[in-house]
Parts: C-alpha cells; structure tokens; sequence
C-alpha cells in the first residue's frame, strides 16, 4: 500500500504534507509542535500539558472555546494530545470547511499571546489540576505513566518526570513562564502541518501560504539534555507501589531500540507476538492457561530518541498474590527466551500489525496523524509508505535476536502495584 504524498517547507520553516483522498467528502487537518514534557525545565514541568489545554481558549480573532463551536457547528471533530516528545491538535471537517481549519489554526500559532490573560491561565490550570487528580492521583493504577519513566529513565534524563507534571509546578506557573514557552516552542520552524483527505492541492498550497505564510519563525528552541543511554538497564530494577486496588498488577518494562530504528521493528513485533489478543504468549500462558490473570498487553512507547521502551501489563485475578504474578510473567519471558519464536509466531504478529496499519491509513485523520508524525521525528513523511515493507522484512530470528539482547535479568524494571490491605489467603 503506498499513499499519495506531497511535502515542501515555507521561508518560515513550516514543513507542510499533503495527501489527498477524495473517497470521502473530508479532509484532515494535523499540526504537530514538536514540544513535549521533555522540554520541560526542572520546577517548570507540565507545561507541555497546560498549553494543550491553553491553545483552545481563543486566540486574537477567535473567541474562548469559540474554536470547538466553530468547527462543531460546521459538522467536525477536533481535539489534541501531548506526549513526552510532541504536542498535536487536529480537526476533520468537511472538506469544504479546510480553509476555516486552517485558518484556526494558523490564528493560534501566530496570535495566541494577545488574547493570552491570568484569569484564562488560572482556569485551565484548575482544569489541568483536576485531571491529574481525576485521571492520575484518584485512579486505580492511575500513576504508572508517570512513575514507569520515571523508574526507566535517569533522573537527568528528559523523559524522567511526569507528563502531566505536579501540583507545585502547576501552581507556582506565571502568565511570564507561559509567554516565553509558547514564543520558544510554538512557532512554525518547530511545527509539521499534514493535510489528508478530500483535498484539492493547489487550494491546500494557497491557503497554507495565505494563512501561516506570514507568521515569523522563532528564535530557536533550547538544546534537550543528552538522551543517549546503554542499551540495558545493567541489573532487574523493582518498584512496590501499595495502591487502592483490588488485585496485583504489573508493569514489566524492557529498553529498547528507539522507533525508526532497524531493531525497532523487530522489538515491535516481539511486543504483538508476547501480549496482542488472545493467541499472544502472555494470554494463552496466564489467562487460558494457568487463569493467574484477567488482562494481559504488551505495546512499545514508539520514543524516537535515546532509548524506546517496550512494556508487558499484567493484571492479576483476585486471589493471585502479586509476587506470583511477577513470578509467572518472569517465567513466560524466560521461556520466551530460551525458546525462540516460531515463523508461524511473527506472520501472526505482522498479520496484527499490517491490519491495523492499513486500517488507520484509510481514516484521514489517522493518516494526517501517521504523516505528521514522520514529518516531525524524521522530517520525511514520506517513510510512512515505507513501513509495511521493514516490517515484512523481519524474520522470526530477527526477533528471537532482540530478546536474546534485551529480555534478559539485566533489562528489566518492575513497577508491581498492589492492594494496601493485602489479604492473607492469597494464592
């Protein structure tokens, strides 16, 4: 499957994509700012989060919220998302509604500060705050996102702390730490505008340089602090968290080659093969099998710089102590690598994995998505066509090679959450 794909850059810096699919009456709008928690300083994090939430609530010519009205009322969808490496907003509309979305957009990019006040940065920081204590504090398991990382990456390194951030950072942020990250991070030279969908070319091209052509490029961001790491961990690192859960559950977390890279895919595969639906490792040994859990996934973060992780979740079923849970997971992987897998083993994982590509390649906001995400990590959307042929390309000795080199006692870190009041009648 190969997808039409046009890219250029304007004088300002921004990277545009395009890719047209008249299919369906729609078309996609991504931009992606290539800004996350990672470029947080120390005392400052969560800011990544906090202007997600800022850059709805209006701009010079746009309203508060008016944004969602605008593009709800003309028959859209829209949201956005941060991420330890980039932040991203994006909307499909009709596609005879494309110069509206990019007008919106292109008024927050260039426009956002004079509309920028302390009462609307007092609000979504409350907003923000009750997130975390909704989606985080107050959940079950709710802080393993931000306690993984932080478990899986030094304290130096920008993919440590927490995405959402904390209380103290969020309260002590002032409307001046506000002005200077968005003048710093969110300007076109540090952006990836993609296009997909009922779209003809040159009107996209005309309205893009009408509407973004004029906005300046920035003065240039901060440099990361440095990313690389060895390939493993050195040793088995382990986290206990006592939670107000009812049963154990556990967070196995391996290094691995970062996304993009020619052992990534491999990694990636192995990651189907151990815990992607009911003909995985870890479901036919612990769900069908021996019945110690309920849930089992396992899944790569896709990080693109210093070191990707790949993750085994487990939940245990009620009864199961969680140093028995550990003790099976273990177990599986190890057998995992004395073993091997099986050819039949990875033509199930590419199956999986093909299937769900080609599937988010036919929506057009995936597809805006997929583009935008090259663009951004790799500045060449174009290696989204490229990705079903470096998967066919792994055999299963490719992956029975990555877990030789990254499964082992020496890459792995446990972060086991488990009930407060254990009982003692516990398998």
């Amino acid at each position: 499957m190969r997808i039409p794909i046009t890219s250029y850059r304007l004088d300002n810096g921004l990277l545009v994509t395009v890719s047209p699919d008249h299919s369906a009456p729609l078309v996609a709008v991504n931009l992606w700012y290539h800004v996350g928690s990672a470029n947080e300083r120390a005392g400052r994090t969560g800011f990544a989060h906090l202007f997600e939430h800022m850059l709805f609530q209006g701009s010079e010519h746009v309203g508060s919220n008016e944004h969602f009205e605008l593009i709800q009322r003309a028959g859209g969808t829209l949201n956005g998302s941060t991420w330890l490496d980039r932040t991203n907003y994006f909307e499909t509309v009709p596609s005879n509604q494309l110069a509206m979305a990019l007008w919106l957009e292109a008024d927050r990019m260039g426009a956002l500060l004079p509309a920028m006040t302390q009462e609307k940065l007092d609000t979504q920081r409350d907003v923000v705050k009750n997130e975390r204590r909704w989606s985080v504090d107050n959940q079950p398991y709710g802080t393993w996102w931000e306690r993984l990382p932080a478990l899986a990456f030094p304290d130096t390194h920008p993919f440590h702390h927490s995405l959402i951030g904390s209380m103290d950072d969020l309260s002590a942020a002032s409307l001046e730490d506000i002005t200077e990250f968005f003048r710093t991070f969110y300007t076109p030279d540090n952006a990836v505008l993609t296009i997909a969908g009922d779209v003809d070319e040159a009107e996209a091209r005309r309205l893009v340089e009408l509407y973004f052509g004029p906005i300046p490029k920035g003065a240039g961001k901060p440099p990361l602090a440095p990313m690389e790491l060895p390939r493993t961990f050195g040793d088995w690192r382990r986290v206990t968290v006592e939670d107000d859960v009812m049963v154990p559950r556990l967070f196995l977390a391996f290094r691995s080659p970062v996304f993009g890279h020619p052992e990534y895919y491999a990694a990636s595969v192995c990651a189907t093969i151990l815990g992607s639906g009911k003909g995985s490792r870890l479901y036919a040994a612990l769900v069908r099998e021996t019945e110690l859990a309920s849930d089992v996934g396992a899944f790569t973060y896709d990080l693109s710089k210093g070191a990707d992780l790949m993750i085994a979740d487990v939940t245990a079923r009620p009864g199961v102590s969680a140093e028995r849970l550990e003790a099976e997971v273990a177990a599986e992987i190890d057998r995992l690598r004395r073993d091997g897998v099986t050819a039949d083993e990875v033509q199930r994982g590419l199956a999986l994995i093909e299937t769900g590509y080609v599937s988010a390649m036919q929506s057009a906001g995936d597809r805006a998505d997929k583009l935008s995400m090259f663009a951004t990590y790799f500045g060449d959307p174009a290696l989204a066509n490229e990705q079903l042929e470096r998967y066919q390309a792994v055999t299963a000795a490719d992956v029975t090679r990555f877990i030789t080199s990254s499964l082992g006692e020496d890459n792995r870190a446990s972060l086991l959450f488990v009930p407060r009041k254990a009982s003692e009648d516990i398998a």
